[in-house]
């Protein structure tokens, strides 16, 4: 999701629960947290193959500091017209309630999420005053290896994507996910499975269940909530699999490309990667464009439950998904939805728009999918209309165009 800022950061409460001892120091860092820097610094070093570059700088911030950079985040990011196109998209594919304020809830959310984080700007790693020592040290450690992958590849190159979805979130997980796989194997000593009750489906569980303690993330749409938890929880799954497949190799280079590879590890670590198809849709037929971007097979998964209800359902409808590429048109005062997508099958497609069809439209409105052939390729066009709109598809087929994986 796009309204997302690309966050370097909030360590989830759940991980404090895990944390073990810290070890002897080694010499070197002298900043505040002299002893959880010292502690933390070899660890990630000897988990990773990556060595520090230059020694971390750490820092203090209140609460309301950590406010007032997100704010500063969401406005570098995304303009405002940028994130009205983006509220706009959501509400009506019905991910997000019409009454809620995006930016303003969002914000919240963040402000309660974050323990501390790392900013690739200013190469500082800002530590909340208020947090208890155990999440405070897990949070030391997560940052460190942020400030650790800064010092080996842009971070701040996420946050320069435009009008790719689907991309930066694949790269946030794999950021997200290596930090919190890595800090796990540090409190571990490298024996997750081992060390953890339950092993690494009892962390998931863990880290999930105690969001539902923090108020505004309890109170957020079911949206929100599973892209807060995706980079940290399936993207530390995927930065597993690929330890365990490329050992001694870097999950930072090449980043992931899609989300599709993210859920799906074997599509990134195929010897010719399955990448997902870029769409270029043209000028709509008529009436303004307002917005346009991408879901990906994360978020099209997500839609597909927030209609059906149906967990199977949905990551079956999602399944086979290659490209996608959405509209938001303003015409005649109204907005409408025009999304075009990609599939590997015809099949696919063809299950796809079943479960479209089955979604229900707000009063005065609709849902339309169509399964056709587009360059050899089955593709679904799906589009929430008024009822009162006729006419052709605002999308014209004739003027979509295919960029090579």
């Amino acid at each position: 999701m796009r309204a997302a800022p690309s966050r370097f950061a909030p360590s989830l409460v759940a991980l404090g629960l895990l944390l073990s001892g810290c070890a002897a120091e080694p010499p070197g860092y002298e900043g505040p947290y002299r002893r959880q820097v010292r502690a933390a610094i070899p660890k990630l070093e000897e988990t990773t193959g990556l060595m520090f570059q230059r020694l971390p700088v750490l820092q203090d911030r209140s609460r309301d500091e950590v406010r007032g950079f997100l704010e500063a985040e969401m406005a570098e990011q995304l303009t405002p017209l940028q994130l009205a196109g983006t509220q706009a998209a959501y509400r009506l594919l019905g991910l997000l309630p019409d009454t809620l304020d995006l930016r303003a809830f969002y914000l919240e959310l963040l402000t309660e999420q974050v323990a501390g984080y790392y900013d690739p700007k200013t190469k500082v790693l800002y530590v909340v005053q208020s947090e208890a020592a155990e999440l405070r040290d897990v949070t030391i450690t997560h940052e460190l290896m942020h400030a650790l992958q800064d010092q080996h590849v842009r971070l701040d190159s996420i946050k320069t994507l435009q009008g790719d979805n689907d991309r930066m979130v694949a790269m946030q997980a794999v950021v997200e996910g290596q930090a919190t796989y890595e800090q796990l194997r540090v409190m571990t000593g490298g024996e997750v499975d081992a060390r953890i009750p339950g092993g690494w489906g009892a962390i998931r569980e863990t880290i999930r269940s105690s969001q539902a303690d923090m108020p505004r993330f309890a109170a957020a749409p079911m949206f929100l909530q599973e892209t807060l938890l995706f980079p940290y929880l399936s993207g530390a799954e995927f930065v597993r699999r690929f330890a365990a497949a490329r050992p001694g190799r870097s999950v930072l280079t090449p980043f992931a490309e899609s989300t599709e590879q993210i859920l799906h590890p074997e599509k990134f670590l195929d010897s010719i990667p399955d990448r997902p198809t870029r769409i270029r849709l043209g000028a709509p037929r008529r009436g303004a464009l307002v917005h346009e971007d991408n879901l990906g097979e994360f978020e099209t998964r997500l839609l597909l439950f927030r209609h059906l209800r149906d967990e199977a359902a949905a990551v079956r409808g999602a399944a086979g998904w290659d490209g996608d590429r959405y509209q938001v048109v303003a015409v005649d005062g109204e907005q409408v939805l025009n999304w075009l997508t990609v599939w590997d099958s015809a099949d696919e497609a063809r299950e796809f728009a079943a479960a479209v069809a089955r979604f229900s439209a707000p009063t005065g409105r609709r849902w339309v999918a169509e399964v056709t052939t587009l360059d050899g390729r089955p593709v679904v066009l799906v589009e929430q209309r008024p009822l009162r709109l006729a006419g052709p598809p605002l999308i014209d087929l004739a003027r979509v165009a295919f960029d090579a994986p």
